[in-house]
């Protein structure tokens, strides 16, 4: 999914939102480097480090392309703007994803009801599809397309801590963006991943 955000986007984009996190700091790269980045810079960095991840993000959200695409521009827009008051409280991934989820969140709820809970994901992240297809490429993107399937038929804070938990987020991480405890996302984990196992199971 290509992210487009010009420039006039940008200039039109510096209101702050209230909606979106206290930035975070990076371990990875000294604070002083990244203070000494233009707003521009800084963007664009993040989008070509974060920006796949957060687009496999929106999968959880809409099943429509022209929906994801809409919600990407939401969270890229998002971010724009939260940057002038990225302070280093937390990681810039944790940052990132804390706006992609309190948009997607509004975002889905703006278009659809919630889903019905469902009370009860199996251990693996990537689960495997019993069918056999001959090609192996058609066979993952047909495993992909199965799983995400199962998660938008979760209620959504289910499908969202596994949508989290599948980018290989640390349970702290997840417990920072959510802004619930580690045992909350420990608890809500397992319920999901109970669930997802049964909507999985439902789609054979």
């Amino acid at each position: 999914m290509d992210i487009v955000f010009h420039r006039q986007d940008r200039a039109a984009a510096t209101r702050p939102d209230a909606h979106e996190p206290e930035p975070g700091r990076d371990g990875r790269t000294p604070p002083g480097e990244r203070m000494s980045e233009s707003t521009d810079a800084r963007f664009d960095r993040l989008l070509r480090e974060h920006g796949p991840a957060l687009s496999r993000l929106t999968f959880g959200y809409e099943k429509v392309g022209a929906a994801r695409e809409e919600l990407m521009q939401e969270i890229a827009l998002a971010i724009w703007r939260a940057l002038p008051r990225f302070r280093g409280e937390c990681s810039e991934r944790t940052f990132v994803f804390r706006i992609a989820h309190n948009r997607g969140i509004t975002h889905a709820v703006r278009r659809r009801p919630a889903h019905e809970p469902i009370d009860a994901l199996p251990d693996e992240r990537e689960p495997v599809d019993p069918r056999p297809l001959p090609d192996e490429t058609a066979a993952r993107a047909d495993r992909r397309d199965w799983l995400r399937a199962a998660i938008r038929r979760l209620p959504p804070l289910h499908g969202e801590v596994i949508m989290l938990w599948l980018e290989e987020l640390s349970t702290a991480e997840i417990a920072e963006i959510l802004g619930i405890t580690d045992n909350n996302v420990a608890v809500r984990l397992t319920r999901a991943r109970k669930a997802l196992k049964l909507a999985l199971e439902a789609s054979r």
